[in-house]
C-alpha cells in the first residue's frame, strides 16, 4: 500500500474530483451494467424533473436516496438500469417562454402562430440540463443522461397516447364542465394537487350584500357574505342551510328588515346591543321579528343585484338550501355563481337553476370580464373587486364592507392568485376505481408508513375525477378526433393508427404537426377534428413507467416481467402528485400499483426554517458546501437527518461539516494508521520478508485475541443491520450505527492494539492486528460504498494493492456487498462485554475528572460491580489488560453483588407509564419508589416485576445505583460511578511506585508530542535521549542553584529509568531513553525540545532536554582499538569511515558477511564484529552493555 497524508491535510473535495476522474477512465457505471448483466431485473423510476430550473437541496436529496438505493441494489446482485428522464412539457416551459416574448394571453400566442410559439417552447427546455448533468455527476451519482427519457420524444407520446387510450376504450375518459382552480396567470385550469402547492396569507375585501325578498311583508333583505366580490356580477340564487335558524330582524335605526343565520347575528354591526359608558343598561341592537328554519326559506324569490342574467328568470334568483353552508363565518348565506364555485355549481345544477351547459361564466381564460358584463369588460377579476363594490354601494345593496385575513392559492408558476372556474375538460372517471387505488396503496411499502396509510390514503379516499386536460399549446395532444356536432368520436393509440385514419406520414405529436389532420366520419358528418386540448403535464409523468420504455410498442417483454418496479422515491409534494398519478395510471391499466417500495422526503429548508429563497439568499449554494466539503459529507447529512423520515429539515453548513470531523476524519485516521503500521511492518521485514497481505477468512476466524474477535463480530453485526435496514429502506438508520461503529474501531480497537500493530508484541502478532484491521476497513468500504461512494473508493485503490491480482477489482463499486453472516459462537457475549468495558472506561474517567486525578497518573486498583458473572469473567480475564492500561490502574477486581458498594432504588418512568395507567399512576408509582433491594435485583434479572396489580417489565422502571462506600474506608480513598447497570468503584490511594509509573507515562507522551512536532510517521526509526536541564526559572539564578536543580532532576529520571518503569518507556518508544551522551558523535539531531515532567508535591519534579536523533553507527572504543591493534588513530580512521557510509547498506554488508565488516584503512584492513566492535544504533549498543 501507499503512503498517505495526515487527517489534516487530507481534502475530501479534491480526493473526490481524483475518483470522478478515475470513474470517467474506468466508464465506471457502463462497465458496472456490464457486469451485472443477467442478473435480475431491480427496477427503478426516476421521476422527471423540469430542466428549465437549476437542481438546488430538494433535487440533490431525492438523487442521493435514489443513488444509494441502486447503487446497495446493484451490490447485492441486480442489474439497475438507471435513466434520467426529463418534463419537457406544460406550465413551466410556456410561462418562461411567455415572459421572454411578452406574451399576455391567448390570442398573442394565435397571432404568433402554434407552431413558431411551440418551437420557442422547444427551444429552452433543456436550457440548464448540462448544469443538471454537472451536479449529478458531482455528486457521485451513477444514472444515464445519454439514453433518458424526454415526454416530449415522439416515443413517449405515442405511449401517453396508448395510455389514454386504454383508459378511453375501459369507459373511463369523458368530457365534462367542471369548476376547477384556474390560473389567470397561465390561462389555464390547474389539477387539485397543483392548487395546493402555494397558499399566501392574504387581506381579501369581505362584504355584506342586501338581495331584497319578493313581496315580503317586511320588506326583509336576505343578506350575503363573500370575500370575492368579482363573483357578484354572475348570481343567479342564494344558499341556505335547511336545519339552521335563520332570524328577520329589524334595524330600528335604519328601519330595515333583514334575515340572517341565528347564530350569525351577532356578526352585523350594530345588531347587538352594546353598553355605553353613562348608563348600565346595553342599548341599540336589532329587534327580532320572527325565527324559522332555513328549508322554509326554500324557493323565495329576490331581486337581482345586476342585470346581466336576468335572461335566466324565473328559474334563477332563488333561495335554494344545501348542507355545505356553515355557520362558522359569514352570515349563514352563500350567494351562488355555479361557474366560479365548486358547490355553487353543483347546487345550482341540482335545483335546476342553471343547464349544465349554458352556465353564466362572463370571464375569459385571462381572468378578464367579456362584453355579457358590460360594466367592467376588459377587467381583470381581482382588479374589479373595488369597482363592484362601489357599484354594489351606489345600488343601495351594500350593507358592509371589510377586510379578511386568509390563506389563499396562488399559481404555483406565476404567482398569481387562483380563482375557481367553470372550464369543459376531459376526465379519467377516478372515482369509480376509488376502491382499487386504496386497495392497492395497500399493497404497497412505504418510508416513513404514516404517509401512507395516512395522508395519502386520505387523499385517496376523497379522490375526484381527474380533469387531465388544458386548454394550452406546448405539450402532447389529446388524441380525439370529434365531428363538429360531438357525436362521433375516434380515440387514436398510436401513430401508426392515426398514419392510417389520416392517410398522412406523421414524424412529430406536438399540435403544429398533427392539428391540421382530419379523419373522414363514419357517420357521414363530414371530417372529424381534433379537439384543442393538450395533456395535463402529470398525466404524462405518471405514463413514465410506460412512456420511458415506449411500452407496448418495444420492450414489451422487459417492462410485462418487471412491473410494479422496485422503488420510487421523490417529495412529500408528490403525495398528491407524481405518487397519485402512478397509482392511478396504473391502477387503471392494470389494476397494480405501480411501484413495491417507496421512501418519501421531507422538505429541506434554509436555517431559519422558512422556505429557501433565491431572493433572500438564506441558503448556502450547493457548489459551495460541495467544494468546502465534499459530496459524501452532503449524502451522509441530508439522509442522516429528519427528512428522510418526511419531516422538514433546517439545513445547516455546520451539518456537513460535522459529518466530516465526527465521521470521515476518525475513519480516515484508522485507515491512514493500517496503513502506516503495514509499510512500518513490511520495511522492519526487509526486502527478503514477504510483503504484507491479507489473511483468508479461515486465519481470521482462528484469531486467538479478544479484540480481533470482537472486532470481527462487530464487523457482522455492522453488515448484518444494514443490509436488514435497506431491505427496509430505511436509510436514516444506517448513519448512527456506522458512527457508532468508527467510535469503537478507533477508540477500541486501534487505541487498544497500537503496541500489537507497531510489532511489540511480535512480527507474527502484528501481522495478525493489521490483517484483523485490514479486514474490518475492507469490509467497511464495501458496507458504505452506496452511502459515501468517494471516500470508499479512495480507501479501496489503496487498499486492493495488497490483494491478488485475480481478487482486485477495479472499483469499489464492482464488489458484491458482504453476505449476510449469521452470528457465530460467541458473538453476543464478546460485543456486549466490550461494550460494558468501555462504559466502565468512561465512568472511571469521569471518577478522575472529579477528582482531579488525569489518567497519566496511575491508581491503585478498580472493583467492577455487576450482576453478570459472564461479563465480570471477561473483563477479568482477556479485556483486563486493556481496562487497566486504557485507565492507568495496576488492579482489576469484580464484584457480582451491587448492594455491597451501592443501594438500589427505583424510579418509575412517568412517560413509558403515563398512558398505559392513567389513574392507577400514582399508587403505582408510590410502590415502585418503595421497592426493597432484592425486588429490585430480581427484577433486573427477570425483566419485569407485579406491582400494585400491574406487571412492569424493563424500560418501565429506572433502577439507580447509589454508591455506598464500605466500613472503614473513605470518600478520599474511594469513589464510584454508575450508569444504572454497571458500577465502577476506583481506589484513588497512591504510593511511590504509582507515582514513578505516573512519572514513566509524562515522559513517555512528552516523546510522543516531539516525535509529531518533528513531522515523524510511525516508520520513521529514531533513537531517543535525555539530559537534565536547569529549569526556565532557574536561569539568571546563582549557579549553585541550577547545578541543584539540574542534579535533582538527573536523580528523578535516572531513578525512574532504572525502575520497572524503565521498561515501560522503552516498550512505549520501541527503543531505550539513553543519557545524551550515549549518543554517537556522528548522529544527527532531528528535533529537541526541553520540557518538564512530574510535581513538586510528590517530589518527582524534573526539567530535561528530549532529543530525537537518526540512529547512527557507534562503538565500543576498547575493543575496537584492540581489533586496530592498539592503535588510536587507526581506530578513529574506522570510525570516520563507517560512520561516512549509508547506514542501511551498512546493515546489509554486514548481515549479508555473517554480521562481519571488513573495512580498510590507510591500506590496513580490519576485521569488525558487529555486536563486538561496532552496533548500527546507541541503543543497540546500550543494551549489549547491559
Amino acid at each position: 500500500m501507499e503512503e498517505v497524508a495526515e487527517g489534516k491535510d487530507f481534502s475530501f473535495p479534491k480526493e473526490e474530483l481524483k475518483i470522478l476522474r478515475l470513474w470517467d477512465e474506468l466508464d465506471a457505471f457502463h462497465e458496472q451494467l456490464k457486469r451485472t448483466e443477467g442478473k435480475p431485473e431491480y427496477i427503478f423510476y426516476d421521476g422527471p424533473p423540469f430542466a428549465t430550473g437549476l437542481p438546488h437541496y430538494g433535487h440533490i436529496l431525492a438523487g442521493t436516496i435514489k443513488d444509494i438505493v441502486t447503487r446497495y441494489a446493484s451490490a447485492t446482485g441486480h442489474h439497475v438500469i438507471r435513466r434520467f428522464g426529463w418534463d419537457c412539457h406544460g406550465l413551466p416551459v410556456e410561462f418562461e417562454i411567455n415572459k421572454k416574448l411578452k406574451i399576455n394571453g391567448r390570442e398573442d400566442v394565435l397571432k404568433m402562430g402554434i407552431a413558431a410559439y411551440n418551437e420557442e417552447c422547444r427551444s429552452i427546455v433543456m436550457r440548464y440540463s448540462k448544469e443538471w448533468e454537472k451536479t449529478v455527476h458531482r455528486l457521485g451519482r451513477w444514472i444515464d443522461f445519454d439514453t433518458g427519457y424526454k415526454t416530449m420524444d415522439a416515443s413517449f407520446m405515442e405511449t401517453v397516447w396508448w395510455v389514454f387510450n386504454q383508459l378511453f376504450d375501459k369507459g373511463l375518459v369523458y368530457k365534462g364542465f367542471k369548476v376547477m382552480p384556474f390560473s389567470t396567470g397561465l390561462s389555464t385550469p390547474l389539477s387539485n394537487f397543483e392548487a395546493g402547492q402555494a397558499y399566501k396569507e392574504v387581506d381579501d375585501p369581505a362584504v355584506m350584500v342586501t338581495f331584497p325578498v319578493e313581496g315580503d311583508e317586511h320588506g326583509a333583505s336576505l343578506i350575503a357574505w363573500t370575500t370575492t366580490p368579482w363573483t357578484l356580477p354572475s348570481n343567479v340564487a342564494l344558499c341556505v342551510h335547511p336545519e339552521l335558524t335563520y332570524v328577520k330582524v329589524r334595524d330600528p335605526v335604519k328601519d330595515k328588515v333583514y334575515i340572517v343565520a341565528e347564530s350569525r347575528l351577532a356578526s352585523l354591526p350594530g345588531a347587538i346591543p352594546k353598553k355605553k359608558k353613562d348608563s348600565d343598561k346595553p342599548q341599540g341592537g336589532f329587534e327580532v321579528i320572527s325565527k324559522c328554519q332555513g328549508k322554509e326559506l326554500v324557493g323565495k324569490r329576490y331581486t337581482p343585484l345586476f342585470p346581466y342574467f336576468m335572461h335566466l328568470a324565473p328559474q334563477a334568483f332563488r333561495v335554494v338550501s344545501d348542507t355545505y353552508v356553515t355557520d362558522d363565518s359569514g352570515t349563514g348565506i352563500v350567494h351562488q355563481a355555479p361557474a366560479f364555485g365548486v358547490d355553487d355549481h353543483r347546487v345550482c345544477l341540482a335545483f335546476e337553476i342553471v343547464q349544465k351547459d349554458k352556465l353564466p361564466c362572463p370571464v375569459d381564460l385571462d381572468g378578464r370580464f367579456t362584453a355579457e358584463v358590460t360594466d367592467f369588460v376588459g377587467l381583470h377579476v381581482k382588479a374589479a373587486d373595488k369597482d363592484i363594490t362601489a357599484k354594489v354601494k351606489e345600488a343601495g345593496r351594500l350593507f358592509d364592507a371589510a377586510t379578511y385575513h386568509h390563506s389563499y392559492p396562488f399559481c404555483w408558476r406565476s404567482d398569481t392568485p387562483l380563482i375557481y372556474r367553470a372550464v369543459p375538460s376531459w376526465f379519467v372517471n377516478v372515482e369509480s376505481i376509488k376502491d382499487k387505488l386504496v386497495q392497492n396503496n395497500v399493497e404497497t411499502y412505504w418510508v416513513p408508513s404514516y404517509v401512507k396509510e395516512k395522508r395519502f390514503h386520505n387523499w385517496l379516499e376523497g379522490a375526484h375525477d381527474w380533469a387531465v386536460s388544458r386548454s394550452r399549446f406546448w405539450g402532447t395532444p389529446i388524441p380525439i378526433w370529434t365531428s363538429d356536432d360531438g357525436e362521433e368520436i375516434v380515440c387514436v393509440g398510436s401513430v401508426a393508427e392515426l398514419e392510417e385514419l389520416t392517410g398522412e406520414k406523421v414524424t412529430d405529436l406536438h399540435r403544429h404537426f398533427i392539428d391540421h389532420l382530419t379523419i373522414p366520419s363514419k357517420m357521414g358528418k363530414g371530417v372529424l377534428r381534433r379537439v384543442d386540448d393538450v395533456f395535463d403535464c402529470w398525466f404524462e409523468s405518471g405514463s413514465m413507467p410506460y412512456g420511458q420504455l415506449h411500452y407496448p410498442f418495444e420492450n414489451k417483454q422487459l417492462f410485462e416481467a418487471n412491473f410494479p418496479a422496485d422503488f420510487v422515491a421523490e417529495g412529500l409534494d408528490q403525495t398528491r402528485g407524481w405518487f397519485y398519478t402512478l397509482i392511478v395510471l396504473s391502477t387503471a391499466l392494470f389494476d397494480k400499483p405501480a411501484f413495491k417500495n417507496l421512501v418519501c422526503n421531507g422538505l429541506v429548508l434554509a436555517a431559519d426554517g422558512k422556505k429557501m429563497s433565491k431572493s433572500l439568499r438564506n441558503y448556502p449554494d450547493p457548489g459551495e458546501i460541495l467544494d468546502k466539503f465534499g459530496a459524501d459529507a452532503l449524502r451522509l447529512y441530508l439522509i442522516n437527518s429528519p427528512v428522510v423520515r418526511a419531516e422538514p429539515l433546517r439545513f445547516k453548513d455546520e451539518g456537513v461539516f460535522g459529518v466530516v470531523k465526527d465521521v470521515f476524519l476518525p475513519w480516515y485516521n484508522a485507515y491512514r494508521f493500517l496503513v502506516q503500521n503495514v509499510v512500518r511492518w513490511e520495511l522492519e521485514g526487509g526486502p527478503s520478508s514477504p510483503r504484507f497481505h491479507p489473511l483468508s477468512p479461515a486465519e481470521l476466524g482462528g484469531a486467538t485475541n479478544v479484540l480481533d474477535r470482537w472486532i470481527a463480530a462487530a464487523c457482522r453485526s455492522l453488515t448484518n443491520y444494514v443490509r436488514e435496514e435497506m431491505m427496509a429502506y430505511r436509510l436514516y438508520t444506517v448513519v448512527p450505527y456506522l458512527v457508532k461503529f468508527i467510535d469503537s474501531l478507533t477508540n477500541v480497537y486501534v487505541r487498544y492494539n497500537r503496541k500489537r500493530m507497531k510489532g511489540v508484541t511480535g512480527r507474527e502478532d502484528a501481522h495478525m492486528a493489521l490483517a484483523s484491521l485490514y479486514d474490518v476497513l475492507l469490509s467497511v468500504c464495501k458496507v458504505m460504498a452506496p452511502f459515501t461512494p468517494f471516500l470508499t473508493e479512495h480507501m479501496y485503490q489503496n487498499l486492493s494493492k495488497c490483494m491478488p491480482a485475480s481478487v482486485a477489482q477495479p472499483s469499489v463499486h464492482f464488489c458484491d456487498f458482504p453476505a449476510q453472516q449469521p452470528p457465530q459462537p460467541g458473538d453476543e457475549r464478546i460485543q456486549l462485554s466490550v461494550d460494558r468495558m468501555q462504559r466502565v472506561v468512561e465512568l472511571v474517567r469521569t471518577i478522575r475528572e472529579r477528582k482531579n486525578k488525569p489518567v497519566k497518573f496511575p491508581l491503585k486498583g478498580l472493583i467492577v460491580v455487576h450482576t453478570d458473572t459472564v461479563f465480570l469473567d471477561d473483563i477479568q480475564g482477556e479485556l483486563k489488560e486493556f481496562v487497566c492500561s486504557e485507565l492507568n490502574i495496576r488492579s482489576l477486581e469484580t464484584c457480582s453483588d451491587p448492594l455491597k458498594f451501592a443501594t438500589l432504588r427505583a424510579e418509575p418512568d412517568w412517560q413509558a407509564l403515563g398512558k398505559r395507567l392513567g389513574k392507577a399512576l400514582n399508587v403505582v408509582s408510590k410502590a415502585v419508589k418503595e421497592l426493597p433491594g432484592d425486588k429490585i435485583m430480581q427484577f433486573e434479572t427477570d425483566g419485569f416485576v407485579e406491582v400494585e396489580g400491574h406487571r412492569l417489565i424493563t424500560g418501565d422502571i429506572k433502577v439507580i445505583h447509589d454508591f455506598k462506600a464500605p466500613e472503614g474506608t473513605s470518600g478520599e480513598e474511594l469513589d464510584a460511578n454508575g450508569d444504572g447497570e454497571v458500577l465502577a468503584v476506583l481506589n484513588l490511594q497512591v504510593d511511590t511506585e504509582l507515582v514513578q509509573a505516573g512519572l514513566a507515562r509524562e515522559v513517555i507522551n512528552r516523546f510522543q508530542k516531539l516525535r509529531k512536532k518533528a513531522g515523524l510517521v510511525v516508520s520513521d526509526s529514531v533513537e531517543v535521549f535525555y539530559e537534565s536541564a536547569v529549569p526556565p526559572a532557574a536561569h539568571g539564578h546563582h549557579p549553585a542553584a541550577s547545578t541543584s536543580a539540574a542534579s535533582t532532576s538527573a536523580a528523578v529520571l535516572d531513578g525512574m529509568l532504572a525502575s520497572p518503569c524503565g521498561h515501560t518507556i522503552r516498550e512505549a518508544l520501541g527503543r531505550p531513553l539513553l543519557p545524551l551522551s550515549r549518543k554517537a558523535a556522528y548522529a544527527v539531531v532531528i528535533a529537541s525540545e526541553v520540557t518538564t515532567v512530574g510535581s513538586e508535591e510528590d517530589g518527582t519534579l524534573a526539567h530535561f532536554k528530549a532529543v530525537l536523533a537518526v540512529p547512527s553507527v557507534t562503538f565500543n572504543w576498547e575493543a575496537l582499538k584492540v581489533a586496530c591493534s592498539g592503535s588510536e588513530e587507526l581506530a578513529e580512521g574506522v570510525s570516520v569511515f563507517l560512520a561516512s557510509r549509508d547506514l542501511s547498506r551498512l546493515q546489509s554488508e554486514a548481515y549479508g558477511a555473517g554480521g562481519s565488516l571488513s573495512v580498510v584503512v590507510d591500506a590496513k584492513r580490519v576485521f569488525l564484529k558487529v555486536g563486538t566492535h561496532v552496533f548500527f544504533s546507541a541503543s543497540a549498543a546500550a543494551t549489549m552493555a547491559s
